[in-house]
């Protein structure tokens, strides 16, 4: 199936609760010049921020395979040049599902499935 690109410009969220019990949360925003920049977020009991990783690189979709290359991170207000020599810097993706208010994608090796959700920035008509 062929997705179209403008699809995944904007910004998307997703909140879960890892292996090890703690909550996290993804922010992302896609750009219409293929940038994106990733934050996410780890939380403690209260809810409070206890890490935080920006990624920063590229993205792109072509039919219904999304991948993005990683060239830099912020950790603790510092950027910091990614490795484009290490291949975990490279993400392939099958799309499963996208629409205005879901985007469901699936790793290509590790099969493991995210689902991110649109950040509306608009509610009502005001």
């Amino acid at each position: 199936m062929n997705y179209a690109r403008e699809m995944l410009i904007g910004r998307w969220y997703r909140s879960d609760i890892d292996e090890d019990n703690v909550h996290f949360t993804e922010y992302a925003q896609l750009s219409v010049d293929g940038s994106f920049e990733f934050s996410f977020i780890n939380h403690d009991e209260s809810g409070q921020v206890s890490q935080q990783i920006i990624e920063l690189g590229d993205w792109g979709l072509v039919g219904d395979i999304h991948f993005t290359i990683t060239k830099g991170e912020v950790v603790d207000e510092h950027e910091y040049g990614a490795d484009l020599a290490d291949e975990n810097n490279y993400h392939a993706y099958r799309v499963l599902q996208l629409d205005n208010q879901i985007f469901k994608y699936q790793h290509i090796v590790s099969n493991e499935v995210f689902i991110l959700r649109r950040v509306i920035d608009k509610i009502g008509f005001c």
